[in-house]
């Protein structure tokens, strides 16, 4: 729990630092990784919008370069009401370091508090993963 409130006040700092002047959508994320290390990250975006990177993906990118590979908590914060959990790509990206998608959990949360949990299990029940590119293809019939 007292990890969890670290994450959630770096996620809420960090936000600030987003840039976002397109969609007004300031975004912070904190984790922990795998070796008990904190990396945060916020969203900026890029006027050809496909540029953009999430705050998710760059906490994540953060642990990566700092040597971390699976996630243990993620804190997003967003000034919504209820929070918002990550986008589709997020989920993706995070999926690829969530080594137990059961026991990495995703906290949501807004400017006041951590308003959900999840098991990303729960965020991507079907994960696509390195396991479906090594699957062997079916022959089909000319």
């Amino acid at each position: 729990m007292k990890k969890q409130i670290e994450l959630y006040k770096l996620a809420k700092k960090v936000r600030k630092n987003a840039y976002a002047p397109y969609s007004k959508f300031q975004v912070g994320a904190a984790l922990l990784d795998n070796l008990g290390k904190i990396h945060i990250g916020c969203n900026f975006e890029n006027s050809s919008y496909g540029g953009t990177i999430c705050a998710e993906r760059n906490a994540i990118g953060a642990m990566v370069a700092a040597g971390g590979t699976d996630i243990v908590e993620i804190v997003v914060v967003t000034d919504t009401s209820n929070g918002s959990t990550p986008c589709g790509l997020c989920r993706q990206v995070l999926a690829e370091f969530s080594k137990n998608p059961k026991k990495t959990i995703v906290h949501v949360s807004n400017l006041e508090k951590i308003t959900r949990s999840f098991p990303f299990s729960e965020l991507l029940p079907h994960i696509f993963d390195s396991k479906d590119l090594k699957m062997k293809k079916v022959k089909t019939s000319s």
